[in-house]
């Protein structure tokens, strides 16, 4: 059963690349899942044990921040603060500037999916109706909140993966990310302004139909209490050794209780496709863990020196993979072989800044593209491309060196 069970891995992968089962509508995460059941006909792995190779606390942990997030969206707070930074009296670059540090502040501390989703939509129209181009500032939007994410280890959901799995330290990853991250942001502001000669809106090459207004109207109280709950979340983060996913777990359960707001409308915004894309693929991969393979070819490859245990090697290794099948499934993969925490600031800045490099290569970037084109602005991959790649390869650069001076490497 080795063989199928190896042929299953492989096929998955292959549909995490592609994005889909070719003439059907099966996404990445029917593909997770659909091998998770295949592993499971196998008989290779018993139902019990499939269950126990889900990492529960990354689960819990990425729940509970998707469902703060969504009361921040529910509260009205991410519209009010993109609505006050459009209409503020900058020039379009340094406004360009501002919006670029508020997006990744925000994705630092919230899941930076539903950032873009609450935010994208808010942040098109006011570009339209200030007479600005809102394609530039969409692609920051995206960039940012890739980069952003990166700061932390509750910021995006590989570094929640990867913070629960190598059992990191929250401080200690923040003090070794924040530099490169800030260094990062100006890059990405620099690339974008250098690209665009003229932010103003011209309808004739950019047309958008007509838009509704979609703020959601601020409700004060609630808004204040998430962000106190939140704040008191990060602070345990970063002071107290109780586990992370308990503690964000309590801060989510007091946000449920509401007389206003129906439970159901708050669970909507959780991301569930990614929550059992997550399940599908730890199933998948302990499958293929038990029959010992990837150790198998680690060794194999080291005869020919190529060691991924190298810091250099692995940096590149996870930014190539995590364009090829995204960072998710890349990390879960990694993780097989990878096990001491050291690695754990390589293997998140790494996946994370590769995420701008194609519009595929996060979710971040799919959900601001597919935002704009239900308002009706398209933007195609080589639109994006024409930023992400540059803003890539310079960032990856430049934390690369950061973590050489810090003697990652």
């Amino acid at each position: 059963m080795t063989a199928a069970v190896i042929t299953i891995f492989i096929l998955v992968y292959i549909g995490m690349i592609l994005g889909r089962i070719p003439f059907l509508r099966v996404d990445r995460t029917g593909i997770a899942l659909l091998g998770a059941v295949a592993m499971l006909l196998t008989n290779e792995l018993s139902v019990n044990n499939a269950w126990k190779s889900v990492d529960a606390s990354t689960i819990f942990l990425l729940f509970a921040l998707m469902v703060i997030s969504a009361n921040f969206a529910q509260s009205g707070l991410y519209s009010l603060i993109t609505r006050h930074l459009i209409a503020a009296p900058l020039s379009p670059s340094f406004l360009l500037l501002i919006v670029i540090f508020v997006i990744a502040f925000l994705s630092a501390v919230l899941a930076n999916d539903i950032v873009c989703l609450a935010t994208t939509p808010v942040l098109l129209i006011a570009c339209v109706e200030r007479k600005l181009n809102p394609v530039p500032y969409l692609i920051a939007l995206a960039c940012a909140a890739n980069i952003g994410s990166a700061a932390t280890l509750i910021g995006n959901p590989q570094n929640i993966l990867l913070g629960e799995v190598l059992q990191l330290s929250f401080t200690h990853y923040l003090l070794i990310a924040i530099l490169p991250v800030i260094v990062s942001l100006f890059i990405t502001w620099g690339v974008i302004v250098l690209l665009t000669p003229n932010f103003k809106l011209d309808e004739r090459s950019t047309p958008i139909k007509p838009l509704v207004n979609e703020d959601v109207p601020l409700v004060l109280p609630r808004a204040i209490a998430t962000c106190i709950i939140l704040t008191i979340i990060v602070i345990l983060f970063l002071i107290t050794d109780f586990p992370k996913p308990i503690v964000a777990l309590a801060g989510a359960a007091l946000l449920l209780f509401s007389r206003k707001q129906h439970t159901a409308s708050i669970l909507s915004r959780v991301d569930w496709q990614l929550l059992l894309l997550f399940i599908g693929l730890f199933i998948v991969n302990d499958a293929l863990a038990e029959t010992r393979t990837l150790p198998k070819l680690v060794t194999s490859l080291s005869n020919y020196q190529i060691d991924i245990h190298n810091e250099p090697t692995l940096y590149i290794l996870t930014a190539v993979l995590s364009n090829l099948v995204s960072n998710v499934p890349a990390i879960l993969l990694i993780l097989n072989v990878i096990h001491d925490p050291q690695y754990g600031p390589i293997l998140a800045l790494s996946s994370t800044l590769a995420g701008n490099f194609i519009i595929v290569g996060s979710i971040a970037n799919i959900i601001v593209v597919t935002q704009s084109e239900r308002l009706g602005l398209t933007i195609d991959w080589i639109t994006h491309a024409r930023v992400g790649i540059p803003v890539t390869v310079i960032t990856l650069a430049t934390t690369g060196l950061w973590l050489y001076i810090l003697t990652f490497f």
